[in-house]
C-alpha cells in the first residue's frame, strides 16, 4: 500500500533531468562565492586607499544604508544579513562614530540608524568602486545590458522560489 501510494505521489511530482541538479549546486556555489568575492574586491578597495577603520562587511552594511533611516530588520532584508552580525556591526559602527543610532518613536523597542559624515564617506568609497565597475565590466568583464538582464530575471525567480518554499512551506 505503501509503494503504491509513492508511486501515485511521485507520478504527480515533475521529473526533474539530471543535467538540473549540477546547474542547481553549481549556482548555489557561485551566489555564496560571488558574494565572498563582493567583500574581497570591497576590502582590496579599502587596503589600496590604506584603510583599516572598517571591514568590508561593515563597509557593505554602511552603502546598504545610504542615505535612508532603517532598524536592524530591514538591513537584514536589504543586505541579506545573517541577524547577529548586523547588530554586532551595527554596535561597532556606533563606537566608532559611523551611525547615528536613536529609539523609535512608534516602537521604543525599535533602533533606526542612519549614517553619519564618517558613513557617507564610507558609503561613497563603496559606490565610487561600484561606478569604476560599471565603467569598465562590458569591456573588461565581457558581461552585457542583456547578460545582467537574464541573470537579474533568473536570480529574482530564484529568490521567489525560495521564498514560496518557506512561506508555503513547499
Amino acid at each position: 500500500m505503501i509503494n503504491a501510494k509513492r508511486a501515485v505521489e511521485s507520478h504527480n511530482q515533475p521529473q526533474t533531468t539530471p543535467e538540473l541538479k549540477p546547474l542547481y549546486m553549481e549556482a548555489l556555489t557561485l551566489v555564496e562565492r560571488l558574494h565572498r568575492r563582493l567583500l574581497d574586491v570591497i576590502k582590496d578597495e579599502f587596503d589600496r586607499s590604506g584603510r583599516s577603520d572598517v571591514n568590508s562587511v561593515q563597509a557593505l552594511l554602511l552603502f546598504n544604508i545610504g542615505d535612508a533611516e532603517l532598524t536592524a530588520g530591514e538591513l537584514r532584508s536589504r543586505g541579506y544579513y545573517l541577524g547577529s552580525n548586523v547588530s554586532y556591526n551595527l554596535k561597532k559602527l556606533v563606537e566608532m562614530g559611523y551611525i547615528h543610532h536613536q529609539r523609535s518613536r512608534m516602537d521604543r523597542r525599535s533602533v533606526r540608524v542612519s549614517l553619519t559624515p564618517m558613513g557617507q564617506e564610507v558609503a561613497n568609497i563603496v559606490s565610487a568602486l561600484y561606478e569604476r565597475h560599471i565603467r569598465s565590466i562590458q569591456q573588461v568583464g565581457g558581461i552585457a545590458i542583456d547578460d545582467f538582464q537574464l541573470l537579474n530575471k533568473s536570480l529574482h525567480r530564484l529568490e521567489r522560489f525560495w521564498t514560496d518554499q518557506i512561506l508555503y512551506r513547499l
